[in-house]
């Protein structure tokens, strides 16, 4: 176990890192698991809890067990009211599934992945959907090859030097000069069609929500079975999804402007 200077040099970091252990599988984690997990000293492990705990960020369900706090659903109702690129989709993704209807999903880039931070559900779709606080890989998916594309090219550089393997795997390319082919594809198409990379015989389609530079924030994607939803137009679902990431983008730049 760590301690002394490397934990003090460690301890937000740390302390942080706690939260990330908390999953559906696993809700509720003892103080001696949460050491172990985050290789502190006892000292030391016992206050980044009590500091998550004071914050409102853990709350104790028994002597010694942890879950999620209170402060997190607080926070989470802040950013519905905040967040600039969920302000500006106001209205939006209700109208994309009213106009094609299937759901309609909301999605940022965070850290090496991608986030879902809005949705609007159609009435049949399937509860196993990805949704909101949900997070999917950077290289698999329309609404996550979508956003790649636009990542400014110091990030790709980067973004390949640590993923080569995984961008490999994922059909992006065997080298950089690939890579960059398939992404400038994806650019110059301004949208993504994929079928079948998360579920089988499942239609993806996502256009990015970019910035006045040409950089993605976000994307916008809608996706339907091809067996259950055989009614499906494609080209009117490219064409309402890239409408939709196109009024996103013009609410983001008039309120910059303001």
């Amino acid at each position: 176990m760590g301690g002394g200077a490397d934990d003090a040099a460690g301890s937000p970091a740390k302390t942080f890192q706690i939260l990330d252990l908390f999953s559906a599988e696993r809700p509720v984690w003892s103080t001696a698991s949460i050491i172990d997990a985050v290789q502190a000293s006892r000292s030391t492990g016992y206050r980044y809890i009590k500091t998550l705990h004071d914050a409102g960020l853990l709350t104790s369900v028994r002597n010694g067990y942890y879950s999620l706090g209170p402060r997190i659903i607080e926070m989470d109702l802040q950013i519905r009211l905040t967040d600039p690129l969920l302000l500006a989709s106001d209205g939006v993704l209700e109208g994309l599934v009213d106009t094609i209807g299937h759901s309609a999903l909301l999605c940022t880039a965070f850290r090496e992945s991608v986030l879902c931070i809005g949705e609007y559900r159609a009435p049949s779709s399937p509860t196993n959907r990805f949704r909101r606080g949900q997070r999917r890989p950077l290289f698999q998916g329309a609404v996550s090859k979508v956003i790649l594309a636009h990542l400014p090219h110091y990030r790709l550089k980067a973004i390949y030097a640590q993923h080569e393997q995984a961008i490999a795997d994922a059909g992006l390319g065997r080298d950089w000069a690939e890579f960059r082919a398939a992404l400038g594809t994806i650019k110059r198409d301004g949208h993504l069609v994929t079928l079948g990379e998360f579920n089988p015989g499942v239609y993806g389609v996502a256009a990015p929500v970019l910035t006045p530079q040409r950089t993605a924030l976000g994307s916008v994607g809608v996706a339907w079975d091809e067996v259950e939803r055989r009614d499906v137009e494609l080209e009117q679902a490219v064409r309402a999804v890239t409408e939709a990431a196109a009024t996103i983008s013009a609410r983001l730049q008039e309120r910059q402007t303001d």
